[in-house]
């Protein structure tokens, strides 16, 4: 509690902005207070949308009752002759009378001599949950592509569910580790089971299946050949299945963090991320466009770059003593920064402009931003063995270019929030944006965090503790997670006809969002505490048993983030399934209720 309170009093005072390394106190460190801005920026953000629907939801009612009143009466009143706009008056003085509470009991018809009846309405309930604006269907797309989307996107729900359930489970094994005795459970075989299924499994095929879409739309053409979109479909399934069964078999690759698959099973992967980079190519070299939209460029980046990450990952050569390291390092970081963000952050470019109606605020940002991750995030992995045997000139470079990763970072967010500029109010109208809003603010917090704690007191305080896990969770869960989700919801509206249910899209969003909240900052506080205590040539049990109350909020986290999985999956599964046919674009219903009121209302005032 001490060095909690501690963290606060950095806050204080204006010293905590200049503290150098070599401090009296570690948590006066600009890498670490940094990381606790980065942290309440997030909360704050949550603080803010919280704020801003309770608002809404109180308000509501009043306001628009009392505009559209006056609208109606001064759209009335341009109509009204002499001899009607004296009934108003009249019918003003009385509106003075007082009830005495029995007038409009019963079951028949009020006879509303006094005139004491203002409106009447049979809808009184207050909504739960604000209305949201219906969606538009597009009809140009064909069948075939629907088709491989859907499948997509089926698959990766799958997998998501079922990857995080595994995950929830070695999340409780911290709080109950004698919760099962069977080897093919043991945290050591299913932690990379559960990482590799996400990460392969939910996140790669999510981001194919829009990818598909994308590269199809933006290039207006239809994709070379559907066929080898099944193929990769078929062959990533097939790796995971097999992967997950040899891991629990306790058939793996060795310590290789995230590369645990044997090469036979990582090679159906990786024939599978090089036809699709194929079908990609051909589809954006015939295009039918003059420019190449930057999405296309981020993600044929992406997918080369996972294709050499894998190739480099696997050469049994490069597989010997520090020179296994240095790999180890740059695969890991790779797969996430190269392959997972690069992707995603293309699929941004398409879905934030569609679900504001707006361009992107800059073509030559995005460039900016492709470009020099492709400079500075190549040679950030080692950062991950800072005071290791590594020569030290290589740590280095990686501390340096991991500050360098600000660059595209920063660029990629002023894109992103200048091309949301001046829409923000439709963050209320719409259940797509709160979660591309989260996960470009997660984007901007969580790779900066990286950049953080890169450096070498933090990284001295920070490494091997379960600060990692947090970091870890931020970016593939708050970054890449809440993009798809938000581009998800908002092509499969447009591209099925079906709506989710408002109130289980937003039971999804805070549910996923607390629970990471939950998650990353039980995590981030406990970890620091940790390595504190090693700092302080603790006993390492002392450790342990420290981190139990952290343990048990990182399994109340991870079960909100489970229960979310689980709501998203039915409302995948609601805008999936074959239906009536919904309405086409431009014959939605009107469906507000005060709408057909105040029609009800002007023609009682012209009777």
């Amino acid at each position: 509690m001490k060095r909690l309170f501690f963290t606060l009093l950095c806050f204080s005072g204006p010293g905590f902005l200049f503290a150098q390394a070599g401090g009296s106190s570690p948590l006066s460190q600009p890498g670490i207070v940094g990381t606790i801005v980065l942290v309440l920026i997030v909360v704050l953000l949550a603080i803010l949308i919280v704020v801003a629907k309770v608002s809404k939801l109180v308000l509501r009612t009043e306001k628009n009752q009392t505009a559209l009143t006056e609208a109606a009466f001064n759209e009335t009143l341009t109509h009204l002759n002499e001899a009607q706009i004296a009934r108003l008056i009249e019918r003003n003085q009385q509106l003075s009378f007082q009830l005495k509470g029995n007038e409009l009991s019963g079951p028949h018809q009020a006879n509303d001599k006094r005139g004491v009846v203002s409106e009447a309405a049979t809808d009184v309930e207050t909504p739960l949950v604000s209305e949201k604006k219906k969606t538009y269907s597009i009809h140009e797309v064909s069948p075939e592509l629907t088709r491989i989307v859907k499948a997509y996107l089926a698959w990766a729900a799958f997998w998501l569910v079922l990857g995080t359930t595994i995950g929830w489970y070695l999340g409780i094994k911290f709080v109950l580790p004698e919760i099962d005795n069977q080897a093919w459970l043991s945290f050591g075989r299913l932690r990379p089971v559960h990482t590799n299924m996400v990460f392969w499994g939910w996140t790669s095929l999510g981001m194919l299946g829009l990818g598909y879409f994308v590269v199809a739309r933006t290039n207006n053409r239809n994709i070379y050949n559907p066929r080898l979109a099944w193929y990769t479909l078929w062959l990533i399934n097939a790796s995971v299945i097999i992967g997950s069964l040899l891991l629990m078999a306790g058939i793996n690759n060795g310590g290789g963090e995230y590369r645990e698959y044997i090469w036979p099973v990582t090679a159906l992967f990786a024939v599978g991320i090089a036809i699709t980079f194929y079908n990609f190519y051909k589809t954006v070299s015939n295009r039918k466009t003059a420019e190449i939209y930057v999405s296309n460029w981020y993600m044929l980046a992406a997918s080369v770059w996972a294709l050499v990450l894998v190739v480099i990952g696997y050469l049994p050569f490069y597989q010997n003593g520090l020179g296994e390291t240095v790999i180890q390092g740059y695969y890991m970081h790779q797969g996430v920064g190269m392959w997972f963000m690069t992707f995603t952050l293309g699929l941004v470019y398409y879905f934030l402009p569609m679900s504001v109606n707006k361009p992107i605020y800059s073509y030559s940002l995005g460039i900016l931003a492709l470009w020099t991750q492709l400079l500075f995030y190549t040679l950030i992995g080692t950062h991950h063995y800072v005071f290791s045997p590594i020569p030290w000139a290589l740590q280095t470079v990686a501390v340096v270019f991991s500050a360098g990763m600000m660059i595209p970072v920063i660029a990629g967010t002023t894109n992103f929030l200048l091309t949301m500029k001046g829409t923000w109010r439709m963050i209320q109208e719409s259940y797509v944006l709160p979660f591309l809003l989260v996960g470009i603010v997660f984007y901007f917090t969580g790779s900066l965090q990286g950049s953080m704690q890169a450096f070498r007191f933090t990284n001295l305080v920070w490494h091997f503790t379960d600060f990692n896990v947090a970091h870890s969770h931020v970016t593939m869960y708050g970054i890449i997670s809440f993009l798809l989700w938000g581009s998800m919801y908002a092509l499969l509206p447009k591209l099925t006809g079906h709506e989710p249910k408002q109130l289980l899209v937003g039971m999804h969003f805070w549910f996923a969002l607390v629970g990471l909240l939950a998650y990353s900052v039980s995590t981030m506080v406990g970890g620091t505490l940790k390595g504190l205590a090693w700092l302080e040539g603790r006993p390492f049990i002392d450790s342990v048993v420290l981190m139990f109350p952290y343990w048990l909020w990182r399994a109340i986290g991870g079960t909100l983030m489970l229960l979310s999985h689980f709501i998203f999956a039915y409302n995948l599964w609601l805008m999936l399934r074959n239906r009536k046919a919904a309405p086409v674009a431009g014959e939605f219903p009107v469906q507000n209720s005060i709408v057909e009121n105040s029609e009800t209302r002007l023609q009682a005032i012209k009777a």
